[in-house]
């Protein structure tokens, strides 16, 4: 079996993918700034020549909306190349292309930082997972009304079923830009919120209101959906009812 690397492994989806290759007979190293084995500040990037001696595939998961994903991608790759990585997977975002949302134009820079590399890589870019959406709607729900984007839907998918993408591409041949992977169902923001109310027990009134910006028009124009990839399974319903406390 490869020894394989995951940065970011640590994280919501890096700790299911390094799980899922574990499983599957692979050596893993975990990479991550509080990691005990191998602890790197991708963005310093100390310690990576290390961490990637010996690596066959990376699984490039560690991101930050704060910032620095282009610096600590260049980091991997200087160490990545010397070291004679052979595969470097990458997880983007559906939309990177088409919104102009800063966090989005980092991880485009990534995308093409990765492709320009010389290195073998696969690119997979996905909708949002079903944890993002709980949050915004846990946030919005701790005022007595929820104020929700106007004109905006969203694809949730289950990061599992993300993580276990990655963990097929991370043992596969570099393959490139893949399909993109989409959640099952396209949804309307007071969909989701009244589903989040029913499965939390809450009641809120919901509040549609109209944003400005480039941003905003890529996101209600639809930019981030991929409705022809709806190959996620898991419904957001589903995900609630095994997220949520179970209500008395």
């Amino acid at each position: 079996m490869t020894t394989i690397l995951v940065t970011g492994g640590t994280g919501t989806l890096g700790r299911l993918v390094t799980e899922r290759l574990r499983t599957d007979g692979h050596e893993v190293r975990v990479l991550s700034r509080h990691s005990r084995t191998y602890p790197v500040d991708l963005r310093e990037g100390t310690g990576l020549a290390e961490a990637v001696a010996g690596v066959d595939t990376i699984v490039h998961c560690a991101t930050t909306p704060r910032g620095g994903d282009e610096l600590a991608a260049r980091h991997l790759v200087e160490a990545a190349g010397p070291a004679g990585v052979r595969h470097l997977v990458y997880i983007s975002i559906v939309g990177v292309d088409q919104v102009p949302l800063g966090y989005y134009q980092s991880k485009l820079a990534v995308e093409k930082l990765i492709e320009e590399s010389g290195l073998g890589w696969s690119v997979l870019r996905t909708t949002q997972f079903h944890d993002l959406v709980l949050q915004l709607l846990q946030g919005s729900a701790k005022l007595p009304v929820m104020l929700l984007p106007a004109g905006v839907a969203v694809q949730p998918i289950e990061v599992a079923e993300v993580a276990a993408r990655l963990a097929e591409l991370a043992t596969g041949a570099p393959a490139g830009r893949v399909l993109d992977l989409g959640g099952p169902e396209v949804r309307s923001f007071p969909e989701l919120a009244r589903a989040y109310l029913r499965a939390s027990g809450r009641r809120r009134t919901l509040l549609n209101v109209r944003l400005a910006g480039k941003a905003y028009r890529g996101f209600r124009a639809g930019g981030h959906l991929t409705p022809q990839r709806a190959l996620g399974e898991v419904t957001f319903e589903q995900f609630l009812a095994g997220s949520l406390p179970a209500r008395g």
